[in-house]
């Protein structure tokens, strides 16, 4: 269903696509999720899915087939499927494709801002008055003098993250603009004068709504807007609601990634999934391994091959000459018996739950070697703990972002917009982990989670692809092999 260069290679690179080229029919997304069907017909096959505000390219400028489930007709898309005409306009003034005209960036590790809550708060869907503020936060005062306190997730912390679109335009600090009450001077045309956002978000919506939600600790949001008004800063989710970004920590996401193999590694090499990692030397005159110093956390080194046990630990021996054990490096081997899939030359996906570790291959070739985080239960049994469910699968569903959540007493979360989801068995997935950086260690409920930067990377190597505009694709006979194993 996509073009054959993907948007993001191994490297990291994108290679973005540019605007549908003028004359071709185009159709903006008036709703928040609309499913992208094989054939006009409501119960035919889901392939793909759309989010609110995107513009994908149509074929033809009228519906076809009104009925069967879509009275409205439906429109065809290219490069594939159709979609109910009701769920999208030609119109792309549409107040709700202008407002969520901010789409995912591909280009970043993080498709968009993100922060996890650290006080709780309302939901609103307009910039507050003075008078909702007296309503919904009496204890505003208290908030944000705390707010000002906190050196971890408090006004000091994160300011960069809130200003990614506004990139080099100096800004007072957060304690400076709320004492000068600042107020951005290019906060959204549909945000002004007391505007209410247009109703995308899946909660109700009237002329008289203004706090329509809630956000609560153990909950992560995406924004694609960030300003100030009369000193505080708001946030816009891409489903159109704003929150004060003051009830959030900012988050930046790990930094970390893997390596491309051949070009950044070559074998036989190691990767140090765990910290308190050293650099030991042999001294043959005393029998013993002697502490050379620190070795990077998330660091690769290259091997010679050679190995040895010392005091009941195995030890690899590295280019540089000295020697790293394997309680903190795993050491990556090329597969003893090559499975059928890597004899065809097709991509597949290798993970290894005891070594925290995933390699990407095409066929019998390496190409891309990371650290991942799998389920924190470990090698247990994955129906009835966090374990990793092992297997050989396909990837059948990918999602640029999605909403995960738990209702499991003492275990509630819900984290939205989670990046780069590739689904490969029920509800296990591989996925980006913007709200931790512990990759090397057991820390998911079950999906194998990657830094950020790696699920962008091998999202887009992976098939089924996602056609441009789209948010996600679903194609399960034919998606990448994902091989979990101890």
């Amino acid at each position: 269903m996509g073009s054959s260069a993907p948007v993001v290679d191994l490297a990291g690179l994108a290679s973005l696509p540019g605007p549908i080229q003028g004359g071709r029919p185009q159709l903006g997304v008036t709703r928040w999720v609309v499913r992208v069907h094989q054939s006009p017909d409501r119960q035919a096959k889901v392939i793909g899915f759309l989010r609110g505000g995107a513009v994908v390219e149509a074929v033809g400028t009228e519906a076809i087939g009104a009925g069967k489930g879509c009275s409205a007709g439906w429109r065809k898309l290219r490069p594939a499927g159709y979609v109910c005409a009701s769920d999208t306009t030609s119109d792309l003034d549409h107040p709700i494709v202008q407002a969520a005209s901010r789409r995912p960036d591909l280009a970043q590790r993080l498709p968009y801002m993100y922060g996890t809550v650290t006080r709780g708060g309302p939901v609103y869907t307009r910039i507050p008055s003075e008078k909702h503020l007296e309503k919904f936060e009496p204890n505003l005062k208290k908030h944000l003098a705390k707010w000002r306190k906190d050196k971890k997730s408090g006004a000091e912390y994160g300011l960069d993250v809130w200003l990614r679109y506004t990139p080099g335009r100096k800004v007072p600090t957060a304690i400076e603009a709320l004492a000068g009450r600042v107020t951005d001077p290019d906060i959204p045309l549909f945000l002004q004068a007391g505007k209410v956002l247009p109703p995308l978000a899946k909660v109700v919506q009237g002329d008289e709504a203004v706090k329509v939600d809630q956000v609560n600790r153990r909950q992560g949001r995406s924004f694609i807007y960030s300003f100030l008004h009369e000193g505080r800063r708001y946030n816009v989710t891409p489903d159109l609601l704003v929150i004060p970004a003051d009830r959030f920590r900012p988050i930046r996401g790990s930094a970390f990634h893997g390596w491309q193999v051949d070009k950044e590694l070559r074998f036989p090499f190691a990767l140090i999934v765990r910290s308190g990692a050293r650099k030991w030397l042999w001294s043959k005159s005393g029998g013993r391994m002697k502490d050379d110093g620190k070795l990077a956390w998330r660091s690769a080194v290259l091997l010679t091959g050679k190995q040895k046990f010392y005091d009941k630990k195995l030890y690899y021996q590295t280019e540089e000459r000295f020697w790293v054990d394997d309680r903190h490096a795993s050491r990556i081997d090329p597969a003893k018996r090559w499975p059928k899939w890597a004899k065809q030359g097709g991509k597949w996906i290798d993970v290894n739950i005891t070594k925290q570790v995933l390699v990407a291959y095409e066929g019998k070739t390496m190409v891309y070697a990371t650290i991942v985080s799998t389920g924190e239960a470990g090698l247990d049994d994955s129906d009835s703990s966090t374990a990793t469910k092992r297997g050989i699968f396909r990837i059948h569903t990918k999602w640029l972002s999605v909403t995960m959540d738990s209702d499991v007493i003492g275990e509630e979360f819900e984290l939205r917009d989670v990046p780069y989801v590739q689904y490969f068995e029920g509800g296990y997935a591989l996925h980006g982990a913007y709200w931790h950086d512990s990759f090397g260690r057991p820390k998911s409920h079950g999906c194998i989670n990657l830094a950020p930067e790696d699920a962008r990377r091998l999202f887009f190597w992976t098939d089924p692809a996602v056609p441009r505009g789209w948010h996600g694709a679903r194609k399960a006979l034919t998606g990448t092999i994902v091989f979990v194993h101890p």
